[in-house]
């Protein structure tokens, strides 16, 4: 049965949440400036999940009244190493959002210090085993842009807002992770984000609707699988229908996807460690698809992906368009188009 009241709560909090994301942009269009917005939610977001996860640590250990976010940053270096090995991250306790959105409008290089941070947050992830997942996430946001302002300090008054904004969404507390609000919060704006800037949106996002329908014919009567892999995952809404379907846990060795859009790429990634997606449970790639195909109803696909293959059987169109055909499907077709690929 559903929670009307529940319900009712949720749909508020994304009305709300939309006004002061569609208050941010001011003149900017909305499409452009999706990147900050949802960039902002996901620096909150793991800044709020590694404080929270020390500070219980330490409540856990008899130390009640201990606060990372009050830590002296020379002290929390010494737990560096632990906790990218924990976390996949680290962040100095001066680097959190709560800390850097406080000092935020009497810092006149707030696009350096934002820039310094994110930096710090990728780097923090080198040579261990979380650096692919961390590795250039927050390209997109580009705090030098002209999109933000005409000047350094244009920029940096829009920098404020997007702060103190996405710090007034009631998001609640990070802890709670059946409630999902930043994950669920992200979908929302990226829903309607996709929604007001038409077909392009198409290539970001599928609806919630859509990704539901194919998961669950996908799925079917399994209660648990091995792996989810989506070939071109977009923003990853088609596994996240998977994991939310049959429950993260129930998908043993994670979720698998390749996006060769970068900022799509890069929301995908976010999307992953906003619903609790741990760093070792998915691998996205920033690579293309390959295909094949042997009749016209290929042809559409063929006309989108990188790399095509036409089996040796195939239509006569589709053996124009493709770079390679192998041999037909009776004579191992697929094997020596892999082969011919190197890939296998």
């Amino acid at each position: 049965m559903v929670d009307t009241k529940k319900e009712q709560e949720r749909e508020e909090l994304h009305r709300a949440i939309w006004a002061i994301a569609d208050d941010l942009r001011g003149a900017v269009d909305g499409w452009d400036f999706k990147s900050y917005v949802l960039g902002t939610m996901f620096y909150r977001y793991i800044s709020e999940n590694i404080a929270s996860y020390i500070n219980q640590g330490e409540i856990d250990a008899g130390n009640p009244d201990f606060r990372y976010e009050d830590m002296p940053d020379a002290e929390a270096e010494q737990a560096r190493e632990g906790l990218v090995q924990e976390k996949g991250f680290f962040i100095l306790p001066s680097e959190l959002f709560c800390n850097v959105r406080a000092k935020a409008a009497s810092d006149e290089n707030l696009n350096e210090t934002l820039e310094t941070v994110f930096r710090h947050i990728e780097e923090s992830a080198k040579g261990s085993s979380s650096e692919g997942q961390f590795a250039g996430l927050f390209d997109d946001y580009d705090v030098n842009s002209n999109k933000l302002g005409a000047t350094v300090a244009k920029r940096n008054e829009k920098l404020v807002k997007l702060l103190n904004g996405v710090a007034d969404m009631n998001l609640g507390d990070v802890k709670e992770h059946d409630i999902d609000a930043f994950g669920d919060a992200y979908e929302y704006l990226m829903t309607m984000y996709a929604s007001n800037a038409g077909k392009s949106g198409g290539e970001f996002f599928t609806p919630q609707e859509v990704s539901e329908l194919l998961a669950r014919i996908v799925i079917g009567d399994k209660t648990s699988v091995n792996k989810v892999y989506d070939p071109a995952c977009g923003s990853g809404s088609l596994l996240l229908k998977a994991a939310k379907i049959l429950g993260k846990e129930n998908v043993r060795q994670g979720f698998y996807g390749q996006e060769i859009n970068l900022t799509t790429y890069n929301l995908c990634r976010i999307n992953m460690f906003l619903h609790d997606i741990d760093y070792d449970k998915f691998d996205i790639a920033h690579e293309d698809t390959i295909v094949f195909g042997d009749s016209n109803n290929d042809l559409s696909m063929f006309e989108y992906a990188k790399t095509k293959v036409a089996m040796g059987n195939a239509a006569s169109g589709i053996k124009k368009l493709a770079d390679y055909v192998t041999t037909d499907i009776f004579h191992y077709g697929i094997k020596n188009g892999l082969e011919h690929l190197g890939l296998i």
